[in-house]
């Protein structure tokens, strides 16, 4: 094999295992549990662990504000009733993933609905200000 041929090859390998490697990562972000619409019971809370500001900019109609930065989050999740069922969102997605986790922990029925407009969309809930 000519060394440009060897050449070509470690670059076309390398290129293969940086594709590999991306997808693996992609694999890894924190996606909700949502395809597109999620179903909401009459003993369904949803619950926004956004900041009480951010939270005040706009959020889910009838959504409770849990916020999963304030040293309370724990105490505030060990409240909650195990019999009901719980969407999470928060504004990107990736505090409402681990707010699931740790419900989840919790021993509580939750699901993670994203960031807060895919959480609207997937609820069918409108944002007020």
């Amino acid at each position: 094999m000519s060394s440009r041929s060897r050449s070509r090859s470690l670059r076309l390998g390398l290129g293969l295992a940086a594709v590999a490697v991306a997808g693996l990562l992609a694999g890894c972000a924190a996606t909700p549990s949502t395809a597109s619409t999620i179903e909401r019971g009459t003993d369904t809370v949803v619950i926004d662990v956004r900041t009480a500001s951010e939270y005040a900019s706009g959020h889910l109609e009838g959504a409770v504000n849990i916020d999963f930065q304030s040293p309370e989050f724990a105490s505030r999740i060990s409240d909650l009733d195990e019999e009901l069922d719980y969407i999470v969102y928060c504004q990107s997605g990736n505090r409402s993933a681990q707010a699931v986790a740790e419900m989840t922990d919790e021993g509580l029925s939750v699901r993670d609905a994203g960031g807060v407009d895919q959480a609207a969309q997937a609820t069918d809930l409108e944002i007020v200000r």
